[in-house]
């Protein structure tokens, strides 16, 4: 099978050390496209959504697209699937960089690891030489000793995706780290890799990805490189700032979460830790990942102050959860919290947020200076930076914040200060300042996520339109697009962030061309919808909670700003959400539209 896809998945059995390949589920992979959706097609086939996460029946799941390692912008993506030990749903952690199309260069679409190991390994890949070798050697070292380990054993050309001491020991949102810095990273893909005693995947390819119609699919190419360069999102501000640049946008409408949003969403320090102060204090360039047009990566270092160092980013997320999420202004903190992220690969939107509620519970008496071994209050940088570390490094009450913030604010007896959804933190924006966005987090496939829909480009960008963010006037319908186009986009292997200048028409047709289809754009988007149904099947089978959102955002009304007084309105959007899925009024796909969509 060519058209996109190399037509091999490479099957590993951790257990007994086989090593085998097979053909592409040719069916499969029409319908649910690649990487995210395909992952989890293999994935809901193969496992019990009643599984133990971080037991060997857990399957792990590495899979491209057809557009990675394309000439399709930004087409350097591939996704980790598995269930989720931090929040038991289906999990699929969407990474870049260079990995993805290394593998598919190498002759494989994707890689399914079963069972566990007795004894730490790595996977070696070159070209068609396959090998389980022994990593005792690297077990317990961070990313960046791992990879450069891997470097001088297998080569320098080598693509390298490993775990950290965090996915060793069991941190429940330790990520799965590719060329260093790239992160596969929310939900705890990590720590079942570290599980299955997997501490990396080494991969070099001297192959080609062919494609069904190679002019259409250049021009196509062409088109949305070109739309992507005039826009000025993706064609400017993107670059020059990085996606940091949100903080000041979103402060401004007041979505901006301060001290585990316990103190409203508008931070008057918001300009500290912005993109803007970013690039002009500490950035050196901004870096892009494979076949990107974008650019939206940082490379920064602190040269002076308490946190001198180096290293890549922060994004937004990090910026934020790291900063107002607790009160801290100190930029160079900021980023030395999320350069430990990335050495001892852990999602910073959950650290972040962790320690933010780490210290709402100290500040209130619930957690002593006893048991955390230094105070933890609200804006002291040094302990934000102190608490990352000792999570990073599972020592002391770092254990107990490895577990997250919902099972961790659960054993001190709060659990409605964990900001989580289905125990997954959520992201930078204010549920109640942005109605949309709060949708969004409650009815995620994946718990917490903001990169599920992206309200936020319409309702704080203005992004294809207009929403004013404090109302809920047509958020479910356009949220329901937005989920299914991010599926669909995460599906193909190319970057969310393209989606900010081209959308259905774009990818669509650069699939369309790649794949050899004739099928419509709204043919296509019907997949992201079929994954998205797969996903909430998955989830309803394995007990996951229902959609909601935490107390704090339903019942506290928002003290100041542009959206004083508000609280988010759940309950007259998700009834109409759920209408428009063709979903019962409890959430659960009917017979109908299973029928509708070939998944029952």
């Amino acid at each position: 099978m060519k058209n996109g896809y190399i037509g091999t998945i490479l099957r590993i059995d951790l257990k007994t050390g086989s090593i085998r390949t097979e053909p592409l589920n040719e069916k499969s992979a029409n319908e649910y496209v690649g990487a995210r959706g395909l992952g989890t097609k293999y994935y809901c086939d193969e496992c019990d959504p009643k599984c133990d996460p971080l037991g060997p029946d857990n399957k792990l799941i590495f899979m491209t697209g057809p557009l990675t390692g394309t000439c399709a912008t930004s087409s350097g993506r591939y996704n980790a699937v598995a269930k989720s030990p931090l929040t038991g749903t289906i999990g699929a952690a969407n990474s870049g960089g260079h990995f993805g199309p290394e593998l598919k260069y190498a002759g494989y679409d994707g890689i399914i690891f079963e069972g566990a190991s007795d004894h730490p390994v790595y996977l070696y890949i070159s070209d068609d030489k396959v090998e389980l070798r022994d990593a005792s050697h690297l077990w317990g070292k961070d990313v960046f000793e791992t990879t450069e380990a891997l470097y001088a054993e297998c080569g320098e050309d080598f693509r390298v995706a490993c775990i950290s001491a965090a996915g060793e020991t069991g941190c429940l949102f330790a990520g799965i780290m590719n060329d260093k810095h790239r992160a596969a990273g929310r939900g705890g893909m990590g720590a079942v890799m570290g599980s299955k005693k997997l501490k990396a995947v080494a991969v070099k390819g001297t192959g080609s990805v062919f494609v069904a119609r190679p002019e259409k699919f250049f021009e196509e190419c062409t088109k949305a490189r070109d739309t992507l360069k005039a826009h000025p999102v993706t064609g400017a501000g993107l670059s020059a700032y990085g996606t940091m640049i949100l903080v000041n946008i979103v402060n401004g409408v007041g979505g901006l979460p301060v001290n585990n949003g316990r103190d409203g969403s508008l931070f008057p320090q918001a300009d500290d830790i912005s993109g803007e102060s970013l690039t002009a204090r500490h950035l050196i360039r901004n870096k892009g990942c494979f076949g990107c047009s974008i650019g939206c990566g940082r490379l920064t270092e602190i040269k002076s102050g308490a946190f001198k160092s180096k290293g890549e980013g922060p994004e937004y997320e990090a910026g934020w959860s790291f900063g107002a999420d607790c009160g801290v202004t100190d930029l160079g903190a900021v980023c030395n919290a999320n350069f430990l992220c990335n050495q001892y690969g852990i999602d910073p939107i959950t650290m972040g947020a962790t320690v933010a509620c780490a210290m709402e519970l100290f500040e209130m008496g619930a957690i002593t200076e006893a048991e955390v071994g230094f105070p933890l209050r609200f804006g002291d940088a040094a302990a934000m930076v102190k608490a990352t570390e000792i999570t990073c490094k599972g020592e002391g009450f770092g254990k107990i914040m490895g577990l997250g913030s919902y099972r961790m604010a659960e054993k001190y007896g709060h659990p409605e200060l964990s900001m989580s959804v289905k125990k997954q933190e959520m992201p930078a924006y204010d549920g109640r300042a942005i109605q949309g966005i709060g949708l969004e987090y409650a009815t995620s496939n994946r718990g917490g996520c903001h990169v599920r829909g992206y309200m936020i480009s319409p309702e704080v960008l203005g992004i294809p339109m207009a929403m004013d963010p404090l109302v809920t006037k047509d958020k479910p319908a356009t949220l329901k697009l937005f989920q299914d186009l991010t599926a669909l986009c995460d599906a193909t292997g190319i970057c969310l962030f393209t989606t900010f200048g081209i959308g259905l028409p774009e990818i669509a047709g650069m699939y369309r061309e790649a794949v050899g289809s004739d099928e419509s754009d709204a043919d296509i988007l019907l997949k992201g919808e079929r994954i998205w149904n797969l996903e909430k099947q998955f989830n309803i089978a394995a007990g996951v909670e229902k959609d909601t959102l935490p107390p704090r955002l339903l019942r506290e009304k928002l003290p100041e700003g542009p959206a004083a007084g508000k609280v988010n309105e759940l309950h007259e959007m998700l009834k109409e959400y759920y209408a428009a899925r063709g979903w019962t009024e409890e959430g659960i796909p009917t017979a109908e539209k299973l029928q509708e969509l070939h998944l029952s």
